[in-house]
């Protein structure tokens, strides 16, 4: 049994399989906003300020060009939250010259229950030195990571 989708292109409220656009009374003042809601997700993905109508009292209708603008705007708006989450989670450092280049990389686990991190070094070619479970709040740096390799990839 497949599950049917109900797409939606009403004044005030579009979607599609993905997206839901709906517009609201802004209540920072006497405007309308935009919400952007993926399908599936509890919070909206972009909140925005909505174009009044032409009797300067009632929002502007939605339209598909500005339906997929918006769909645009909040994919975009996610993307960069996943980018600056991975960043925040996944640090790394290369340390040495030449041929004994070293790559040291933590990658954060944000567990609730046992908040950790693994500590990796690998090679130029990409094998593994060695890899430990450290701190989330270890902070990686190139002197860090120097002192790690010297001491035989221990746990610091």
């Amino acid at each position: 049994m497949t599950e049917q989708t109900t797409f939606i292109q009403e004044a005030t409220c579009w979607s599609d399989e993905r997206w839901t656009a709906r517009v609201i009374k802004n209540e920072d003042d006497d405007g309308w906003a935009v919400s952007m809601t993926r399908q599936g997700d509890s919070e909206p993905a972009l909140v925005g300020p909505w174009t009044m109508g032409r009797d300067k009292k009632n929002p502007k209708p939605l339209d598909a060009p500005a339906f997929h603008t918006l769909v645009k705007t909040a994919a975009e708006v996610l993307r960069r939250h996943e980018q600056q989450l991975h960043a925040q989670l996944n640090k790394s450092v290369s340390v040495g010259t030449g041929s004994k280049r070293i790559r040291v990389s933590l990658q954060i686990v944000p567990d609730e229950d046992n908040p950790h991190a693994l500590l990796r070094a690998h090679d130029e070619l990409g094998a593994q030195l060695g890899e430990v479970r450290v701190a989330p709040g270890l902070k990686l740096n190139a002197d860090s990571a120097a002192v790690w390799i010297e001491g035989g990839f221990q746990k610091p």
